[in-house]
C-alpha cells in the first residue's frame, strides 16, 4: 500500500466526536476551527482540525477552558490544544478513560485550576502554555499576501509602507515573483492616483 498509516487508520473508532481511543498513539496538539452548540449532554461541540471528528469537552475541561480562554466561544476560534488520553477518567465510578487537556495556546506561563473531578472532590489541575510556531510562509505565499496587501491600500501612504516592507522580499524572489510584485505594485498606484483627480 502507498499510504504508510493504514494500519492507524484500521483502528479508528466509529463515532461522531474523537475518544480516547483516537489518542491511544500518543497526544495530539489541534487547532479550534469552530465552537458550536451541541445537545443537552455535550453542549459544546469544537470543530478542529485534521480531518478529525469534532472534540466534545466535558463539563471539567469545559470549565477549565472558560477559565483559560473566557466565556466567549468566538475567542476560542485559531487556538490550540493539545489533547491526551487519561485512562484513571471516571463515568458513573467506573474508570473507563477520557479525553483530557494537558496544554492550551493563548496563555503565556503553566496556569492551576482547581476542578471538581468527581461529585464532592476538587483537584489541581495544571496547565502548560503550548508553545506554537507559525508555519513558515513559501516564496509563493509571502508574494500572495503581498499581493493581496496592494489590492488592499486605499492611499499613498499606505501603498508607501507596503512596498517599503515589500523590499526584503522582492531581494529574495525570482523574476517570475518580482514581476508580481512589480504589477501589482503598479496598479495600486495607479488606483491610488485615480482616486486623488
Amino acid at each position: 500500500m502507498s499510504d504508510e498509516n493504514w494500519i492507524a487508520k484500521t483502528i479508528v473508532p466509529k463515532s461522531d466526536q474523537i475518544n480516547a481511543d483516537d489518542l491511544i498513539t500518543g497526544p495530539i496538539v489541534v487547532t479550534v476551527i469552530d465552537v458550536r452548540q451541541g445537545e443537552f449532554e455535550q453542549p459544546v461541540v469544537l470543530v478542529i482540525d485534521g480531518d478529525r471528528q469534532p472534540y466534545k469537552p466535558c463539563k471539567t475541561m469545559r470549565r477549565l477552558l472558560v477559565s483559560l480562554w473566557g466565556e466567549r466561544a468566538s475567542d476560542w476560534i485559531g487556538k490550540q490544544l493539545e489533547l491526551y488520553a487519561d485512562p484513571n477518567v471516571k463515568w458513573g465510578g467506573v474508570a473507563v478513560g477520557g479525553i483530557r487537556i494537558s496544554a492550551v495556546s493563548g496563555i503565556d506561563q503553566p496556569h492551576t485550576v482547581m476542578l471538581t473531578v468527581t461529585r464532592g472532590k476538587r483537584e489541581a489541575v495544571t496547565i502548560k502554555p503550548l508553545q506554537t510556531s507559525a508555519p513558515k510562509l513559501t516564496i509563493a505565499d509571502r508574494v500572495a499576501k503581498a499581493v493581496a496587501a496592494y489590492e488592499g491600500c486605499g492611499t499613498a501612504d499606505e501603498l508607501m509602507a507596503i512596498a517599503k516592507k515589500c523590499e526584503p522580499l522582492a531581494a529574495e524572489c525570482d523574476d517570475a515573483h518580482k514581476a508580481k510584485l512589480s504589477a501589482a505594485y503598479e496598479v495600486a498606484m495607479a488606483r491610488v492616483n485615480e482616486a486623488k483627480l
